[in-house]
């Protein structure tokens, strides 16, 4: 039963979540939101929300390793799994001469989150301090675009749902994305003591896997279509909100515990894999993720699972 109720959380997770992006999309630009404003603010929102709903959901049932594992875990499988698989269908080209910039913002957010988690604990007044660093992210975002395209962060497209259809979207993927949570999270829990296996250990690989199967998908899509260069972008800044975003919110709302392992061990695999990805899009102007390098993040994402569990 346990498993039903997890391959059943991921399952609506990963519908919820599309429907709620493109519902608010179309809310947005029924608002006359720029497509600028809606791809930096709202769709990253709305990908980062079956995380947040995990995130929150694991805290208020007494599980915050799968809480924090989940965000540890979805940042170490964006970068080691999805930029591992992706160049074996298509090698990624980095035309992106900024990508060093959003780089150095996720490579703080994650050094920033080791720091003040040192005590064991991420409490509202760090989650406060998250969420300012995202306001300004955000901002810095918009800003940067602009200079970049004035002509396209005037673009302001019309709706092609009408306004009753996107409002029940909305609620219905709002829906979805809550009960999701909370049958991934109980059944997580669950299989962990059924198993014997840790919150720590689920939280970091099913559920992180679980949360990550969108960018997976979205970044798998782009290759095919040959717009690989969507995908390290997407990769980014998903980190990005997973750190500040989601624990931000959810820490200002119930302070999270965070295990001693998950301190000495996954946040160094995080900044790893950080660091290598950074490693692998040298130089920066003409960077290629080969099929070769994508093979060496899978393999280490392998390893870092089998380690896991062994």
């Amino acid at each position: 039963m346990p498993i039903l109720y997890l391959i059943a959380g991921l399952v609506l997770l990963f519908f919820s979540g599309d429907w709620l992006v493109n519902s608010s999309v179309q809310l947005a630009r029924h608002f006359k939101v720029s497509t600028l404003v809606i791809g930096i603010t709202v769709v990253a929102f709305g990908t980062s929300a079956p995380e947040l709903l995990v995130s929150l959901e694991a805290v208020y049932k007494g599980s915050p390793d799968i809480s924090i594992g989940n965000v540890v875990g979805s940042n170490i499988a964006n970068i080691a799994l999805v930029l591992g698989v992706v160049p074996l269908v298509l090698p990624i080209v980095v035309k992106r001469k900024d990508i060093w910039q959003d780089w150095i913002v996720m490579f703080v957010a994650s050094v920033v989150l080791m720091l003040l988690s040192q005590d064991g604990e991420i409490r509202i007044a760090e989650g406060i301090v998250f969420l300012c660093l995202l306001c300004l992210y955000i901002w810095w975002s918009i800003h940067k675009s602009r200079l970049q395209s004035k002509k396209q962060s005037e673009v302001v497209l019309d709706p092609t749902m009408a306004l009753w259809k996107t409002i029940a979207l909305f609620m219905v993927a709002g829906a979805g994305l809550y009960f999701g949570a909370e049958w991934l999270v109980l059944g997580a829990k669950t299989i962990a003591q059924n198993f014997g296996i840790s919150e720590r250990v689920i939280g970091i690989s099913i559920v992180a896997f679980g949360t990550s199967v969108p960018e997976l998908a979205t970044s798998l899509v782009a290759a095919f279509r040959k717009e690989t260069d969507i995908s390290i972008g997407n990769i980014i800044g998903s980190n990005i909100f997973n750190i500040w975003a989601i624990l931000g919110i959810t820490s200002v709302l119930k302070p999270i515990s965070v295990n001693e392992q998950i301190v000495h061990i996954d946040y160094w695999w995080m900044l790893a894999v950080a660091v290598l990805l950074f490693v692998f899009i040298l130089p920066i102007a003409k960077g290629v993720i080969t099929r070769w390098k994508g093979a060496v993040l899978l393999l280490i994402y392998v390893l870092y699972i089998y380690l896991l569990f062994f």
